[in-house]
């Protein structure tokens, strides 16, 4: 870019004058040049294997999705998507590792409601939970699933809350001030009763467990469990959503079961460092939503009565503060706090 300075100032106001406009137009000519690099590196984009974070342990409903995605881009692209399960310390491992990676779009992480709750919950996380990260999207959204055990004789919330009051039962979450363990906080709270907190470093490791009935609840995404549930190892007993799931039509909310008011939805986000360039942004979104419309990914989440979203970056950071605000409202009203 060539600038041209006319100037009808006399001196010494016409030397300031021109300086001013040089540096202006310098700084343009620089913000120009960064856009068409950007451009053109999205065009090629990915230049190498694409490192898929994922902040929880195998098996959970991120893990589900990360590898889902992950073959999707590999079909679209030809690059290899390397899926690293990084858990422990509520996510802010994997998460951290991904805010100081580089902004190149070659970091990808899926997180859940744990990103937005830590924000309040966590006193000095390493990082900002929205200004060291671009959203792609929000994947999906989707209603908890209360499940106990098959050896657990309860079938609905009302015996579940009798027993409770009975015995001394215990609940797993995927880990302390995770979405998992408010949600189940906010339960026992609304219901009543009082069981006992066994964190977890995510939901993969739950599962044994919870079949083997050494503990005896967990309120979680359907997505994470709903291959026990199908294989007649696990029971839902309800679901945290306004209104039932589609895919279970004959399971009752637990607000109709006797707990009136009560309601908790999680939801999945992809981000990417910041600052990653805006064009790259937006070849992972358009991308991203495209998968997520394919007939077996519809089939994936449906299963598991999870809704694909799938909307735009601007679309997605919103949703993110208005979650963080969300949660946060509970957090302080509960006086829960971790170090």
């Amino acid at each position: 870019m060539i600038a041209v300075i006319h100037s009808d100032c006399i001196p010494p106001c016409d030397a300031r004058a021109a300086r001013g406009v040089i540096a202006v137009t310098l700084a343009m000519a620089s913000a120009a040049s960064l856009v068409v690099a950007g451009n053109a590196f999205a065009q090629t984009y990915p230049t190498k294997p694409i490192r898929f974070i994922v902040p929880t342990a195998t098996g959970g409903g991120s893990d589900l999705i990360a590898r889902a995605l992950g073959q999707k881009y590999f079909q679209a692209w030809g690059q290899q998507v390397v899926v690293d399960n990084r858990p422990g310390a509520g996510m802010t491992i994997g998460i951290d590792l991904t805010a100081k990676a580089p902004p190149d779009g070659h970091t990808l992480i899926i997180v859940n409601p744990s990103h937005a709750i830590n924000a309040t919950l966590m006193s000095k996380l390493p990082y900002d939970p929205v200004r060291d990260f671009e959203a792609i999207t929000v994947i999906a959204t989707q209603a908890y699933a209360v499940v106990v055990p098959q050896s657990l004789p309860v079938k609905n919330i009302k015996e579940l809350i009798a027993l409770a009051k009975a015995k001394p039962l215990s609940y797993a979450s995927s880990g302390p001030g995770s979405a998992s363990h408010l949600a189940t906080e906010m339960f026992t709270g609304m219901a009543g009763i009082q069981m006992t907190h066994v964190p977890y470093k995510g939901t993969g490791a739950v599962i044994p467990d919870l079949i083997s009935g050494r503990v005896q609840l967990m309120i979680n995404p359907l997505l994470a469990v709903i291959g026990a549930v199908e294989t007649g190892r696990l029971r839902v007993i309800a679901v945290t959503s306004a209104k039932r799931v589609s895919s279970l039509p004959e399971v009752p909310t637990v607000a109709e079961s006797g707990v009136p008011g009560y309601e908790a939805t999680s939801w999945y986000m992809l981000l990417v460092p910041g600052r990653t360039p805006a064009a790259i942004v937006a070849k992972l979104n358009a991308e991203t939503v495209k998968s997520l419309k394919a007939n077996d990914m519809v089939g994936m989440l449906a299963r598991a009565g999870t809704d694909p979203l799938g909307n735009t970056p601007r679309e997605a950071m919103e949703f993110l503060k208005v979650e963080i605000a969300r949660w946060g409202k509970v957090i302080k009203q509960a006086g829960i706090k971790i170090e």
